[in-house]
């Protein structure tokens, strides 16, 4: 028997072994403009496969590359686009630039840093005030979620003078009370045959 295991690899099986049948046939094709009539109905094939694809954009350039792939980048046609190379797909990934930057407090983490650091030079008001209310609720609600235990406000003060370098200074911002940031969830009711099974059981 012709086990798919004993068969060509395909370069991307998702688009099946007949479709890959095709596109080793049309690579036999001598006449260029046949050639050409042949790849494009290859790729109309391919986008029938997938239609809820087309909002994608560049979607059909997608299609040529893939057809590109599945020919081995041997197939010689009048692309829409240029085709990709086989380089390109032997090149290793870029290098992710990971974050040098030292977080002073990480259970508060580098953005509330950032966000600090911008509230230390706004123009003084109530706009300013709002702010720093707001981030010290934040610091008070991520503090304790490393910490269930309740945190003092002092605690969070002298982590946002800290973290400030000195430029915010607050002794009463009236955060929001721990049990408030602490709050479970309510329990959900029981069902109305559990209810109904209850009372009938109290008569």
């Amino acid at each position: 028997m012709d086990y798919n295991s004993n068969r060509k690899k395909m370069p991307l099986p998702e688009y099946g072994r007949n479709l890959q049948n095709m596109v080793d046939h049309i690579m036999t094709i001598e006449d260029r403009d046949e050639r050409n009539r042949a790849a494009r109905t290859i790729v109309d094939i391919m986008g029938n496969m997938y239609p809820y694809l087309r909002d994608i954009n560049d979607f059909k350039h997608k299609l040529w590359d893939h057809l590109a792939i599945m020919s081995d980048f041997q197939l010689d046609i009048d692309y829409p686009y240029e085709p990709p190379r086989r380089e390109t797909f032997n090149e290793p990934p870029a290098r992710i630039p990971y974050s040098t930057g030292r977080i002073k407090k990480r259970h508060y983490g580098k953005i509330l840093e950032e966000l600090i650091d911008k509230a230390s030079v706004y123009d003084a008001g109530d706009e300013k005030e709002n702010l720093i209310k707001l981030i010290a609720n934040h610091m008070k609600k991520s503090y304790l979620s490393w910490n269930k235990d309740a945190v003092d406000d002092e605690k969070i003060y002298e982590d946002l003078e800290i973290l400030s370098k000195g430029t915010i200074k607050r002794s009463d911002l009236g955060l929001t009370e721990t049990k408030e940031l602490l709050h479970t969830k309510p329990r959900k009711k029981q069902s109305t045959q559990s209810n109904r099974g209850q009372k009938k059981h109290r008569r």
